[in-house]
């Protein structure tokens, strides 16, 4: 498979560059493999397009204030996105800046902290704070907005570009199709009879990483830290032996699911996941996927050709172009059914 395979034209005024009104606001592309096309329907329909028994998984990270405006000795300005911790006083991150950060450059934070480089590992700078990781981001760091929106992060924002739920502080993007769910829709699901499970994937900067390969099959995917507790895994087991459906709030609560499952058997875990989903994937677990729409050329469009079947996808896209749907973090929903697996094929 080529690059070229999963790229679509998308007009630029159809990017959201800030939410909704209000978080159930949205409008829901159901794509049902029964019908022959897809249906618009609005989120707060949601409850309608799902059954009692069905389980929903949603992925509680929290995404911590990870951009850091800094200055060099030299007045030069530099931007760092911490993409991981990984100590106290130390973590991993993206830098910009107009000349290369190298190991010994000392940094200067807004509130006149000083922060040092100490290594460079493959993209990414080690960053020595001096002082917990956490207290520097909640004084100095700004929420990281992805880089399609065209403006700087707001007030709000550090409300909205947050899950009503989240819950583990780690992730530097948000896993979108949660942002949908407000406290009214998650007790109209419970009242409906759904229950809810979660795991946790920290979103790492690496989901908006440009797949730069002309064979799809040679991208080196990020690695995100991820946990599926054994209360999940149990739930999990308890509504497939009902014969109800897992639904997979995001993409993220997706790969940690299947990452847990590579083995066979669904398992409860925690460590780091790499997993690549393309087109002829083996889905073991999810049955139901609710996300939102994804950048061209990217991993993120791969899974869910994957997971639907790629003229299901194709379709849907084409017709949300048309229909002008916002698309991308602060955009609308899709709720997918998973392909039969020949469906889902090159």
């Amino acid at each position: 498979m080529r690059i070229e395979e999963f790229d679509y034209e998308l007009p630029p005024g159809l990017i959201a560059q800030a939410p909704a009104a209000d978080r159930s606001a949205s409008r829901l592309l159901v794509v049902d493999r029964n019908r022959e096309h897809p249906v618009d329907a609005r989120f707060l329909d949601l409850p309608d397009w799902l059954r009692p028994g069905d389980l929903l998984v949603f992925n509680d990270t929290r995404v911590i204030k990870a951009r850091l405006a800094a200055t060099r000795s030299s007045g030069g300005r530099v931007e760092l996105l911490i993409e991981r911790i990984v100590a106290e006083d130390r973590a991993l991150a993206q830098g910009r800046a107009s000349n290369p950060l190298r190991p010994g450059t000392r940094l200067t934070l807004a509130s006149g902290s000083v922060v040092e480089v100490i290594a460079r590992h493959d993209a990414l700078l080690e960053i020595a704070f001096g002082e917990p990781v956490s207290e520097v981001l909640e004084r100095d760091g700004e929420i990281p907005l992805p880089p399609y929106i065209e403006r700087d992060a707001d007030e709000a924002d550090a409300q909205r570009y947050q899950t009503v739920y989240a819950r583990h502080p780690g992730a530097v993007a948000a896993p979108t199709a949660g942002l949908h769910f407000d406290r009214v829709m998650l007790e109209r699901l419970q009242a409906c009879g759904m229950g809810s499970a979660h795991v946790t994937l920290h979103v790492g900067a690496g989901t908006f990483s440009p797949v730069r390969v002309t064979e799809v099959s040679e991208h080196r995917m990020h690695s995100e830290w991820y946990c599926v507790p054994q209360e999940t895994v149990d739930a999990i087991e308890r509504a497939h032996s009902a014969g109800a459906r897992v639904v997979a709030v995001g993409t993220t609560s997706l790969r940690a699911l299947e990452s847990a499952a590579r083995a066979g058997a669904l398992r409860a875990c925690a460590g780091e996941t790499d997993l690549f989903i393309l087109p002829g994937f083996e889905f073991r677990v999810v049955d139901l996927l609710l996300t939102n729409f994804h950048l061209p050329r990217s991993t993120l469009l791969m899974l869910v050709s994957a997971f639907a079947g790629r003229a299901a996808i194709w379709q849907a896209y084409a017709h949300a172009v048309e229909q002008q749907y916002r698309f991308f973090s602060y955009g609308d929903a899709m709720l997918l059914q998973r392909a039969p697996p020949e469906s889902a094929l090159p």
